[in-house]
């Protein structure tokens, strides 16, 4: 059976839908190493099917985490085994702290125990996390093993799946370790969100947002009108959302792979966001989205304080965050409010600074993020006190 995306007519029902029919692919064209997305519910019962043309040997090592396994393991690997394909499990304990060093060393000396070989490929199945994590361990086993992203939450089918960055944290701060290492393919199944908390869903809409606040004011104003409908699971508004961010991923992607210019934009609010996580210590306190859209709103603020933007996209961007029930200011940690200097702290070890600057991406409106390094320390400094004083809804 030939796989492809259906051609059927939009519904009229969504101003200018990207998404035309159940299953979308989405084209990654790296140079020397391009590849598909494939967005579309119940995509874990073709895996083995869409999978099979693509492995050097018909062999595949699925990681996972505890939290996925029970929910989509199998039915992953009764599609592997219909599609006449090896495989071995590993299931690696669930959380940001699986992001380390000492849990990379054992997945690495786990797939060295299998003896995994050059034409062995690694299935990342799980979140953010599991796919930094994996995509790092196939770059650096026996120096480069192929390896296929199937994200299973909204955060990673838009954003950490797409692009080839993988890595780890360290106690200096997040992703600061890791490699560029593009997968072979991508497998959105949008039935996995299903699963997600309610939280967690709301945190990878976050990303979503992003693109539409750093590139695309007509996608924003498409997500003012159905965004509230991705959330609530609307198959066809959801696959438009996820279709319509990896696009705009990928366009910039292809451009830039290695983040020398066009990249950085993809970092709207992060600057921010990374500082928080930290500060937190990583934890359930704040995830990773939230802190993201906490981060864009601090990004929006300072553009307005150096006279960039106009005041009605900060209440914009603000409003529709805190409308689809994203924070939009930072949490207390047991009882006391951040600290700006320890953010500050936080954000001048951060892998973006360049001569000792710090990269900041701002905004001349919604649409129109672009890149700076000349932003006054004192300025990030007041967009800091007054966030962090700010009364958190």
């Amino acid at each position: 059976m030939t796989l492809q995306a259906s051609t059927s007519s939009p519904a009229p029902d969504a101003p200018d839908p990207v998404a035309r029919g159940p299953i979308e692919t989405v084209s990654v064209d790296i140079k020397g190493a391009p590849y598909e997305i494939h967005v579309g519910p119940d995509l874990l019962a073709s895996a083995g099917e869409r999978i099979a043309p693509l492995l050097k040997t018909p062999r595949v090592i699925v990681v996972t985490d505890e939290t996925i396994a029970p929910l989509h393991l199998a039915k992953l690997q009764a599609s592997l085994a219909a599609g006449g394909i090896e495989q071995d499990a590993i299931v690696l304990p669930p959380g940001e702290q699986t992001k380390s060093f000492g849990q990379l060393t054992d997945l690495v000396n786990a797939l060295l125990d299998r003896k995994v070989e050059r034409s062995t490929t690694l299935i990342a199945l799980g979140g953010g996390v599991i796919g930094d994590l994996v995509g790092f361990a196939a770059a650096i086993t026996l120096r480069g093993l192929p390896f296929v992203q199937i994200p299973t939450t909204l955060l990673a089918q838009v954003d950490s799946s797409v692009g080839g960055k993988t890595g780890i944290n360290t106690a200096h701060g997040k992703n600061l370790v890791g490699a560029f290492h593009q997968p072979v393919l991508v497998l959105a199944d949008t039935k996995t969100l299903d699963t997600l908390p309610d939280r967690e869903l709301k945190a990878g809409y976050a990303e979503v947002v992003k693109y539409g606040l750093l590139g695309d004011r007509a996608f924003f104003d498409w997500l003012e009108e159905f965004g509230e409908a991705v959330l609530a699971g609307d198959e066809k508004a959801r696959t438009t959302a996820i279709v319509k961010s990896c696009e705009a991923k990928a366009g910039v992607v292809s451009r830039d792979e290695k983040e020398a210019g066009e990249r950085a934009l993809l970092n709207l609010g992060h600057t921010f966001a990374h500082a928080y996580e930290a500060e937190c210590a990583y934890s359930g306190l704040l995830l990773h989205g939230e802190a993201v859209a906490i981060g864009m709103v601090n990004a929006f603020d300072l553009s307005r304080a150096l006279d960039l933007c106009a005041e009605a996209d900060v209440a914009a961007a603000r409003g529709h965050l805190h409308r689809v029930g994203l924070p939009v200011t930072p949490p207390p940690i047991n009882g006391k409010a951040m600290d700006p200097e320890r953010l500050m702290h936080h954000m001048a070890g951060d892998k973006k600074v360049s001569g000792g600057k710090i990269g900041f991406i701002l905004a001349r409106g919604i649409g129109e993020a672009f890149q700076s390094r000349d932003v006054p320390p004192e300025a990030v400094r007041d967009v800091l006190t007054k966030a962090v004083a700010a009364k958190v809804i």
